[in-house]
């Protein structure tokens, strides 16, 4: 498993795959979910968190929420996303937010010690990558600021 940052570049939207199904079955959606607000935890001490409504606990909560919904639909669970959201459109979600290069490495290397606890939990390792790989080049697509 290898878990690295490729170097993304502002207005390039490489094809993106979603990750395999067979990580959300494994996980488990009540796992899943801690996984995303555990991201979401230390997003709070990090240099990002500038980018998230950290010190209003109901809309810090509301994007944990939204988040976990997003992830769990892309991963092949259930549309809690969809159904509440409406269509995905992340890129024009994420338009207000000044998202560079650097934040956004910090945002995906935040998710690195949790997928790599995943593993002593029994979590396919093949299915941990397709995960990450998901992750790396979405994340790419919200880059909107030159660093």
């Amino acid at each position: 498993m290898k878990l690295a940052v490729t170097k993304g570049k502002i207005g390039v939207r490489p094809d993106i795959a979603k990750p395999h199904p067979g990580f959300f079955y494994e996980v488990g959606e009540e796992r899943f979910r801690k996984l995303v607000f555990d991201h979401y935890d230390s997003i709070k001490t990090s240099d990002i968190k500038f980018l998230f409504p950290v010190f209003d606990d109901d809309d810090f909560a509301e994007a944990q929420k939204h988040a976990a919904d997003f992830l769990i639909e892309i991963s092949g669970g259930p549309d809690y996303f969809t159904q509440t959201r409406g269509e995905h459109q992340m890129v024009g979600r994420h338009a207000p937010f000044r998202i560079d290069e650097a934040s956004r490495v910090t945002w995906l290397t935040l998710y690195i010690p949790l997928l790599e606890a995943l593993v002593e939990e029994g979590v396919s390792e093949e299915y941990i990558q397709s995960f990450w790989n998901y992750l790396n080049v979405f994340s790419m697509w919200l880059v909107n600021t030159k660093s």
